[in-house]
């Protein structure tokens, strides 16, 4: 069989943070080669699939391979040495039934992913097809998030405004790259604005990763700047463009309650979503991501029924890409759409039961890289081929192009067959 497993080859790579990962290569018997790396991240649930590393503290604070590449040179290669790298859900449940533990932390969910997605590619090229088309039938090239702005205690420490993401949304662009590029304006209107309030003589100095920090005197102040730069662009706020942001609740919960440190106040569960109801009526939001505590199912089910009819309730952290968290939520009504990320589950195959799960539901699914990704832009043609129909994938900065360049690459391989998703996606009133 031309496209039966014949070798598996792993090593250590580094992630666009710095950090050691695992990569795989996939070869199959004819000459069809499939590479993939885990993708790193700073902000974890802790719902996720466990990563297998070496736990040696004088190399990277524990975080190296040695005992992940083992593992997939060794009991993972033997399994699937004569396996067809096509039938991917038969190599991915042989991955979950060798490992044999809840959250992956036999085989490493890195180990696994890396192997699962390599083998998704190897399956690709030996079809003669683009790897899209291989991930299923789907023809959405999907709503960009165009992330501008970085907060919140995890990626930039706690003296800055509290919610950890700001991306903005083109609602009503006539291709990917329009939308993309008419967020760049405003994107460096707000270079320029953040650099000149916190004294800086260049935005770059006030950035963290290619990205502003989102350092204002409230939380709102941020929502208001971004607002703002909205209409000093010429569009309209809520109808053109709309707003994103990732709360990262679990950042901010502790003894019971919410720390919002930029605003100065500590509140309740019920003083939370009163909160978030408010500054979703005063602006432009659209997607609200992780907006409470991962498991506060409650007090999801509470906003979801308050908002959820105009703005998107998006669950990461809470559902973790797991079909059975996410059968819990749209059985309970907490939440509205989820962050689809392939390396909280561990395989394709458990990824896509979830997509599968979520639209069944009429969900929003929202794919999504990890914040230490590579070069591969595998995550652009799994969004396309799955229809997802919205992508976090872009950033107008450095490291954010690669899935912009690959969207752009598959929207002309589709050609007129390609379906651009605009603001109907999103919940409306």
């Amino acid at each position: 069989m031309k496209s039966s497993i014949k070798a598996l080859y792993a090593r250590e790579v580094f992630t666009t943070k710095g950090f050691p990962t695992i990569e795989v290569d996939v070869l199959l018997e004819d000459g069809s080669l499939g590479r993939a790396a885990a993708p790193g991240g700073t902000s974890r649930g802790t719902r996720e699939v466990r990563d297998l590393t070496d736990g040696d503290l004088s190399y990277f604070n524990g975080m190296g391979v040695t005992n992940a590449i083992g593992k997939a040179t060794g009991i993972i290669a033997d399994a699937l040495r004569g396996k067809d790298a096509c039938n991917q859900e038969a190599i991915d449940r042989l991955l979950i039934d060798i490992d044999g533990t809840r959250d992956k932390s036999s085989l490493g969910g890195n180990t696994t992913v890396a192997v699962s997605i390599a083998c998704a590619k190897a399956a690709a090229t030996s079809r003669g097809i683009e790897l899209f088309r291989h991930f299923g039938s789907g023809i959405d090239i999907p709503v960009p998030f165009i992330y501008v702005m970085f907060g919140g205690p995890a990626y930039v420490g706690g003296e800055v405004c509290d919610l950890q993401e700001y991306a903005l949304i083109p609602l009503k662009a006539k291709s990917y790259r329009e939308g993309y590029l008419s967020a760049l304006g405003m994107y460096r209107r707000l270079c320029s604005l953040i650099a000149e309030k916190n004294g800086y003589t260049t935005a770059h100095y006030a950035k963290v990763a290619g990205i502003p920090i989102a350092r204002f005197d409230t939380n709102e102040d941020a929502l208001a700047v971004l607002t703002e730069l909205i209409e000093a662009e010429g569009f309209r706020p809520g109808e053109d463009f709309g707003i994103h942001t990732d709360v990262a609740a679990n950042q901010l919960y502790h003894d019971g309650r919410y720390h919002l440190r930029a605003d100065g106040i500590i509140l309740s569960r019920e003083a939370m979503i009163d909160r978030l109801a408010d500054l979703c009526t005063h602006y432009p939001i659209i997607s609200l991501e992780d907006p409470l505590f991962e498991e506060d199912w409650e007090g999801w089910k509470i906003l979801t029924e308050r908002i959820g009819n105009r703005v998107q309730v998006l669950g990461d952290d809470l559902f973790a890409t797991n079909p059975e968290r996410l059968s819990r939520g749209i059985a309970m009504g907490a939440a509205n759409a989820i962050v689809i990320k392939p390396n909280q589950i561990g395989t394709l195959t458990e990824t896509m039961e979830t997509i599968a799960l979520a639209k069944a539901a009429q969900w929003g699914t929202v794919i999504s890289p990890r914040s230490g990704e590579l070069w591969d832009p595998y995550l652009a043609h799994l969004c396309v081929g799955q229809g997802l129909g919205q992508g976090k994938l872009s950033g107008a900065y450095s490291s954010g192009e690669s899935n912009v360049n690959e969207l752009i690459r598959i929207s002309d391989a589709l050609g007129g067959d390609a379906v651009l998703r605009d603001g109907r996606i999103f919940p409306h009133t």
